[in-house]
C-alpha cells in the first residue's frame, strides 16, 4: 500500500492519518490527486531553497544598499557579498526572510501548475512522454499562466518581503496595505513580466525536460534505482536552460513590484536597467536564480513523479 505522508512525516503530517489515494480513486478525482502531489513536491523544495530566492531578490533590487564591486564602470553587487551582509545585518535566519509568503505562493502554485497540466494533457490524450517538443511548450505555458495568474497577488508580497525595502508585519497585513495604498492594481503590478518570465520558463523547462527524457533508454526510466537519479538530472539541466532565457523579464519583475511608481511598466523599467547597468543588468541575480530554479524544479519534478507512480496517476 502506498502512502503519501510517509517521506514527509519529518516537516509536516506527523500527526496525520497516511492516505492512500491509490486505492481511493473513487474518493479523489485525478486532477486533485495532481495538484496534492504537486504541492507536496514544492514544499520541501521552496523551504530549501528560499535563500538564493532571496538573494536573487536583493541583487535585483536596484536601491539595496550592499557592498559592491565595479565593472566597466557600473556597480556590480555579488552573490556572496550579499550573502554575507544579509548575515551579518538579519543573522542567519535572515536568509529566510519571505518564507511565509513563499509557501503561500510557491506550494500552492506547484499544486495548481502540475493540475493545469495534468487535465490539459488530459484532454489531449496524451501523457508527458508523448509530447512533441511544440505540445510541451505550448501546455508549458498555458498551465503556467493559469497559475501565474491566479498567485500574482502573493507574487508581489513575496518579493516586497524578500527585498528588505518594505517592512510588513504579516501576509495579511500586507495584503490589506498594499491595497489601502495602491488599490488592486498594486496587487498585480509586474504581472506581464511575470507572465513573461514564469509561462516561457515553464514551457521551454518541460520541452528541454521531456525531449531530455525521451532521449533516455525506457528500461532506465523504469527502473527503481535509477528513474529518481535520471529524473533529477534532466530537471537540472532543464532548469538552466530556461532560467538563462527569462532572467530579462524576472529582472524587470522585480523593478516594477518593488517601486510601481517609478516602474508603471516594463519599457521604463527596461530603460532603467539598460541605462544604469548596461545589458549585463538584465541578468543580475542570473547565477542564484539559475541553481535555485533549476534544482527546486528539478527536485519539484522528481519528487512528483515518484508520488504520481505510487498513487496510480501515471
Amino acid at each position: 500500500m502506498s502512502r503519501l505522508t510517509g517521506a514527509y512525516a519529518n516537516g509536516w503530517a506527523i500527526d496525520t492519518p497516511p492516505v492512500d489515494l491509490k486505492n481511493n480513486d473513487k474518493d479523489y478525482h485525478p486532477v486533485f490527486k495532481a495538484f496534492l502531489a504537486g504541492s507536496f513536491s514544492g514544499t520541501f523544495s521552496t523551504i530549501l531553497f528560499q535563500p538564493l530566492d532571496l538573494v536573487k531578490t536583493r541583487l535585483q533590487n536596484p536601491s539595496h544598499n550592499v557592498v559592491a564591486t565595479t565593472v566597466s564602470g557600473r556597480i556590480q553587487p555579488g552573490m556572496i557579498t550579499t550573502f554575507v551582509n544579509i548575515i551579518r545585518q538579519e543573522q542567519i535566519i535572515g536568509l529566510w526572510r519571505g518564507m511565509v509568503p513563499s509557501i503561500a505562493r510557491c506550494v500552492p502554485g506547484v499544486g495548481l501548475y502540475f493540475s493545469s497540466l495534468h487535465w490539459l494533457k488530459t484532454k489531449l490524450g496524451k501523457n508527458r512522454q508523448d509530447l512533441s517538443a511544440m505540445e510541451a511548450i505550448v501546455l508549458g505555458v498555458v498551465a503556467r499562466t493559469m497559475s501565474g495568474v491566479a498567485l500574482i497577488p502573493i507574487t508581489v508580497i513575496k518579493t516586497r518581503y524578500e527585498s528588505g525595502v518594505y517592512k510588513y508585519n504579516s501576509l495579511s497585513g500586507a495584503l490589506k496595505a498594499i491595497y489601502k495604498a495602491e488599490g488592486f492594481r498594486g496587487l498585480s503590478c509586474g504581472l506581464g513580466p511575470t507572465l513573461a518570465r514564469d509561462a516561457p520558463f515553464s514551457g521551454l523547462y518541460l520541452m528541454f525536460y521531456t525531449q531530455s527524457k525521451q532521449a533516455v533508454p525506457k528500461e532506465w526510466l523504469q527502473s527503481p534505482t535509477a528513474s529518481s537519479g535520471i529524473h533529477f538530472t534532466c530537471g537540472v539541466l532543464a532548469g538552466i536552460a530556461a532560467s538563462l532565457v527569462t532572467n530579462p523579464a524576472d529582472v524587470l519583475k522585480t523593478n516594477m513590484q518593488l517601486y510601481p511608481e517609478k516602474f508603471p511598466n516594463s519599457f521604463s523599467a527596461a530603460m532603467y536597467v539598460h541605462q544604469t547597468y548596461g545589458f549585463l543588468g538584465f541578468f543580475k541575480g542570473a547565477v542564484p536564480r539559475m541553481v535555485r530554479r533549476s534544482l527546486m524544479a528539478a527536485m519539484a519534478w522528481t519528487v512528483f513523479e515518484e508520488i504520481t507512480r505510487s498513487i496510480g496517476l501515471k
